[in-house]
């Protein structure tokens, strides 16, 4: 079974790290505080868990 990606948008600070880093899974929302998942259904590379170790918060994870 694949894995989902996750992000605690209550953890969620807006450094845009994750952006940075893997702009064709994530973005910040209008307000520009929040990341969030261009694609719900994106699939786990290598980007995105790198993206998700640099994450200030800690609020990216996989289930």
């Amino acid at each position: 079974m694949a894995k989902s990606i996750i992000i605690d948008v209550y953890e969620c600070n807006g450094c845009g790290s994750c952006v940075e880093i893997c702009p064709e899974v994530f973005a910040m929302d209008e307000a520009g505080e929040k990341a969030f998942l261009i694609d719900p259904d994106a699939e786990v590379t290598d980007k995105v868990e790198e993206a998700a170790a640099y994450c200030a918060q800690k609020c990216i994870y996989f289930e």
